[in-house]
C-alpha cells in the first residue's frame, strides 16, 4: 500500500512541477504592483484559470498523500537510540578470586 501511494505521490509531484512551470509569470509576486492591487489577485478572472485550478488540486493531493504516507509509515520506524532497543542488562560475570601471592 505504501509503495503504491509513494508512486502516486511522485507522479503528483512531477505533475505539480510541470503545471507550475507552465504558468505565465505575471511579475510582482501574488499580483502586488499591478494596477488592480490585491483585488485583481482574487478576482474572477485569476481564479478561473485552468492552470490555477490544476495547481490547487495537485497541491491538495500532494498534501493529502504526504499525510497519508506519514501516517502509514509511523508504526514501521526503528528505535532511534541503541538504549531503546538494548535488552535488559545482565549481571556482569564475577571473576574468580586472584590467588594469594606469597610475600617473602
Amino acid at each position: 500500500m505504501a509503495s503504491v501511494l509513494l508512486i502516486i505521490h511522485l507522479l503528483v509531484t512531477l505533475a505539480l512541477i510541470v503545471v507550475v512551470l507552465l504558468q505565465r509569470s505575471e511579475g510582482g509576486g501574488l499580483g502586488i504592483g499591478s494596477s488592480g492591487g490585491m483585488g485583481a489577485f482574487m478576482g474572477g478572472r485569476g481564479t478561473a484559470n485552468l492552470l490555477t485550478r490544476t495547481t490547487a488540486i495537485l497541491g491538495t493531493l500532494f498534501f493529502v498523500l504526504s499525510l497519508a504516507l506519514a501516517l502509514i509509515n509511523q508504526g514501521t520506524r526503528q528505535p532511534r537510540s541503541l538504549l531503546d532497543s538494548a535488552p535488559a542488562a545482565a549481571p556482569a560475570p564475577s571473576l574468580p578470586p586472584a590467588p594469594a601471592v606469597p610475600t617473602n
